[in-house]
């Protein structure tokens, strides 16, 4: 006879009397046999019930360690070169990027911030209490990634992701602004840089070679970082965000919404090593890969149009960061179109360089044709005294006003 008791001692209790009344009891090592039996399947089930422990495979760590580290460091290059070799050091900081790495690891480090989300997790949990319904929400989540969108918390994660992302994407525009005004500023002949911006540079197609050959290669990720998303990740904690964020609700782009069915397989126990293939394909996102490729292309073509150093100083504030902020911006906030201001030296008194605007439901975001030259922009900060015939190069290409 087999009992199912929770409780241990019951079930020896329950044994010896039906021992006692069959008129033969179980033996000692018979009972103890089966109580450790019931025990056994008592914690099994108990096991069972509970929710699995976070887990979030390191590629997807790897991957988010090369798109913030990256980044983050564009967004340090600083204007006021004083020779040709810092705007080169600059171009080639700006341009040591991979599209295809840079787009996963936006992607990868969206569905990290998403497992900052207590709520997210929590109404992951919760929608996947039981074995059977966590395999249920599992299926969903990989058959239709933008089913994790639906799932309790959900919008709490989207905000969060684009509150930490618009911050990022912020500090790219502004340090922008500064380089390309600074494209301006050293022409000017009240600038003491003026002699070594304007001459011609040397060794133009070796130096473009260069720049092409450094965008070939993959970039390994930063081991310290890598390190301490992925313990953020699998933690659900670790990472700065801010307390308070603007609530924004769906439909999301698609780099949110993968990013969300990836922190809810995490959340889920069903991210780790054994389901890479999963992970990797939810980090896909052609709309960001596309524009940083076009992105790509745009700066080599700036490059081969450049002559003196000041051109290049433009090359590096418009495609290697101003480009970065856009695609970043088209792909991880929705509903907008990307414009562009005239450059300044101060974003105090104008208006936000890249300005989002409502468009209808699921946009999508366009990806301009490569430049041959540099884009004309706004006339320059200091407008020039002197007639048009003194005027620079540079400054009559790009005297005809803003681009959109």
């Amino acid at each position: 006879m087999r009992y199912t008791s929770s409780r241990p001692g019951m079930a020896l209790v329950a044994l010896a009397v039906a021992g006692l009344l069959a008129g033969c009891g179980p033996s000692r090592a018979e009972l103890e046999a089966e109580a450790a039996r019931v025990m056994a399947e008592t914690e099994a089930a108990r096991i069972a019930a509970l929710p699995p422990p976070i887990d979030l495979n390191d590629s997807v760590a790897q991957a988010a360690s090369i798109y913030l580290t990256y980044t983050r460091d564009v967004a340090t290059i600083q204007s006021g070169f004083s020779s040709p070799a810092e705007v080169q050091a600059a171009l080639r900081r700006g341009a040591a990027s991979d599209p295809d790495q840079i787009s996963r690891g936006l992607v990868a480090y969206a569905s990290i911030l998403a497992l900052q989300s207590p709520e997210f997790v929590a109404g992951v949990r919760q929608a996947g209490a039981t074995p059977a319904e966590r395999r249920q929400v599992i299926s969903r989540v990989v058959s239709d990634p933008t089913y994790a969108s639906t799932l309790p918390g959900a919008q709490a994660a989207a905000s969060l992701i684009m509150a930490v992302m618009e911050q990022d994407i912020e500090a790219v525009a502004r340090a922008s602004d500064a380089v390309e005004s600074d494209a301006y500023a050293v022409q000017s002949r009240a600038d003491p840089r003026r002699g070594w911006a304007i001459a011609p540079l040397d060794n133009r197609q070796e130096r473009l070679q260069s720049i092409k050959d450094l965008t070939t290669q993959r970039v390994l990720p930063d081991a310290a970082e890598t390190a301490r998303l992925s313990a953020a990740a699998n933690q659900g904690e670790g990472l700065a965000t801010p307390a308070m964020v603007r609530v924004r609700s769906g439909p999301y782009p698609t780099s949110v919404s993968n990013a969300l069915a990836m922190a809810a397989l995490a959340a889920l126990g069903a991210a780790g090593d054994n389901a890479r293939a999963n992970t990797d394909a939810l980090q896909y996102d052609r709309q960001s890969q596309d524009c940083l490729a076009s992105s790509k292309l745009n700066l080599f073509q700036c490059l081969a149009a450049s002559r003196p150093s000041y051109e290049e100083i433009f090359c590096v504030g418009r495609h290697a960061m101003r480009d970065l902020a856009s695609c970043a911006r088209g792909a991880a906030l929705p509903a907008a179109i990307v414009t562009v201001d005239a450059p300044t030296q101060s974003r105090a008194d104008r208006s936000p360089a890249i300005t989002p605007r409502a468009l209808p439901p699921t946009p999508e975001f366009s990806v301009p044709e490569p430049a041959i030259t540099p884009a004309p922009i706004a006339a320059p900060v200091v407008p020039p005294a002197q007639p048009d015939a003194d005027l620079s190069p540079t400054q009559r290409l790009n005297g005809s006003g803003p681009t959109r």
